[in-house]
């Protein structure tokens, strides 16, 4: 059972009680009639073949409270893409998938990449970026959670909790971040946020001194999780980065636009597990080690825009301090993994932050030599200022797809 610690500026939802799914899935049916909620799920066809999505399927096929499912589909073929729907077709719920890949929300992308004003990146923060516009033009959802679809201990109580934070009238949130205990298979996982994100953190606390948005980014307990939820006029005026970037950046722009007491994080799983990633210690542009580079460049462009300067010197600082508090975290990991009866193995643990520390470096250099990289997708507001039907487009691309394959 969680502690009831607020720490930091975030308020902090725990799980205290064990209360029962059906319990909070009843406050949320009855929040639903003044207070329509939706689901955005970026996916890639490869998913629908794990065993993984098609478990969350059948979670979500026993929720009541949702008005409509957004499903965002990757790398699918126009076969893969008519399989799709009848897998998906199972949801008793109001749901289109966006076929990313298909000509007509293709034609759509090469439009506004003509303008500079789509996502020049394939991924995750692409198909997300589509989704919030397919939401914003059907209207059908005010409350949205958005989870991955590769979770292998999903069940539907998780989205239950999401989704209770911005869907309650009587709370204030614009916006929930979810939070969890990352072991499964009697290990402890989550190499990125343990040990890098959390100790670089402290370390340029350390070096930058005090800081406004290193205590607010200090307050979140998993920061890299890929599971939040947000009232829907959130997705107007969001900047959100097209790398690995994406769940550091989306905290980020949240912290630029709202005051810290309408965002909070919630307990949404006792344990969590899903696919992992290549830790890649010969591969920048891959794994774990991509994620590391990416991750670390959107602090440090957030903290450039909070006035901050950065020169080689002081990368050299931050990473020689962050590669002495990351080594102490690796001690208290294995402490706390002895201590619950869980394996943690030092050298690779050690051997993780040796390459996020020469990642540091990297980030560092590649911040300093492109100064004017922009990973930012625009904001729907800006694409709509220049494209006025541009969310029609995208709705009508959508439907049409879904008349000619549907069936």
């Amino acid at each position: 059972m969680a502690d009831f610690y607020q720490n930091g500026v975030i308020t902090t939802l725990h799980n205290l009680a064990d209360r029962s799914i059906e319990d909070l899935e009843a406050e949320l049916k009855s929040f639903s009639k003044n207070r329509p909620m939706g689901l955005l799920l970026p996916s890639l066809y490869s998913e629908i073949q794990t065993p993984a999505l098609p478990n969350i399927i059948n979670e979500i096929k026993q929720v009541d409270y949702l008005s409509e499912i957004v499903i965002g589909l990757d790398r699918a073929t126009k076969d893969e893409y008519k399989h799709a729907l009848e897998f998906f077709s199972t949801l008793p719920q109001h749901h289109r998938v966006l076929w990313n890949d298909g000509p007509r929300l293709k034609a759509i992308d090469a439009k506004l990449q003509k303008l500079e004003l789509a996502p020049t990146e394939m991924g995750k923060g692409r198909n997300v970026w589509y989704c919030m516009g397919y939401i914003l033009a059907s209207g059908k959802a005010e409350s949205v959670g958005l989870h991955d679809c590769d979770i292998l201990t999903y069940d539907r109580g998780l989205l239950a909790r999401l989704l209770y934070p911005v869907a309650n009238p009587q709370f204030n949130f614009e916006f929930a971040k979810g939070y969890y205990a990352r072991v499964a298979s009697g290990k402890i996982n989550g190499r990125v946020c343990r040990l890098l994100v959390t100790p670089l953190i402290k370390a340029l606390k350390k070096v930058v001194g005090y800081n406004d948005y290193l205590e607010y980014m200090d307050s979140f307990r998993y920061p890299l999780a890929g599971e939040f939820s947000f009232r829907r006029d959130v997705l107007n005026d969001l900047r959100i980065p097209s790398d690995w970037g994406l769940e550091i950046g989306v905290l980020s722009e949240m912290r630029r636009n709202y005051a810290s007491n309408r965002l909070c994080q919630v307990d949404i799983a006792r344990t969590y597990d899903h696919k992992h990633q290549d830790l890649s210690l010969d591969d920048q542009q891959r794994g774990l080690s991509k994620m590391s580079i990416d991750i670390t460049k959107a602090l440090l462009r957030k903290l450039a825009t909070n006035g901050e300067t950065f020169n080689s010197g002081a990368f050299r600082t931050i990473k020689a301090t962050y590669y002495r508090i990351a080594l102490d975290y690796v001690e208290k990991y294995h402490q706390d993994a002895i201590m619950n009866g869980l394996k943690l193995d030092i050298h690779t643990e050690e051997k993780a932050v040796e390459m996020f520390a020469q990642n540091i470096m990297t980030a560092g250099q590649q911040f300093l030599e492109t100064p004017m990289e922009t990973p930012f997708v625009p904001t729907w507001n800006r694409v709509v200022s220049a494209v006025p039907d541009v969310l029609d487009q995208i709705k009508e691309a959508v439907e049409l797809d879904h008349q000619e394959f549907a069936g």
